[in-house]
């Protein structure tokens, strides 16, 4: 008797768990292909959370270092730098896109081809300061407008 009920409670815990949506949506995931000798690039998606959140980490198999990063303009001049923590309003959708809010990925162990699916990390912190890891995978597109390309000046960044 003991079984069917822990087997019971199992399958309805699974089921209850199977059908709590994800915390945070995620859209459009890429990242920019690089060049042979490029040591970093980007990685931009659209976040959607459910209740206030924070992408507090990120980590990717790819890469050596990864940060969480923001650009900015300060005084005519374009400044990328770290950022601890992107807060993600409840309901809202926050875009990581080149010029603005990204995933900086450096030390890149490989070039990375368009096509290519690289797998992204992210630790999200609730208000109750509960972690979650959540797998994105980002398709890397082809070469482009490296200008406005967060990596294409990063090569010999280092945290």
């Amino acid at each position: 008797m003991k079984k069917v009920i822990v087997a019971t409670l199992l399958s309805l815990t699974a089921s209850a768990w199977a059908q709590t949506p994800a915390p945070v949506e995620v859209k459009d995931a890429w990242v920019r292909a690089t060049v042979a000798q490029q040591k970093a690039t980007g990685a931009f998606m659209q976040l959607t959370a459910q209740a206030d959140t924070r992408v507090v980490q990120a980590s990717s198999p790819i890469a050596g270092v990864v940060e969480i990063h923001e650009m900015a303009m300060d005084k005519d001049v374009m400044k990328m730098r770290a950022i601890p923590a992107l807060a993600l309003p409840a309901g809202k959708t926050v875009e990581l896109k080149p010029g603005g809010y990204h995933v900086m990925l450096m030390d890149l162990k490989a070039a990375v081809k368009a096509g290519d699916v690289v797998p992204v990390t992210l630790v999200l912190e609730g208000k109750d300061g509960l972690r979650t890891s959540l797998e994105v995978k980002a398709t890397a597109r082809p070469l482009g407008n490296m200008a406005a390309s967060p990596g294409a000046n990063h090569g010999q960044h280092k945290p």
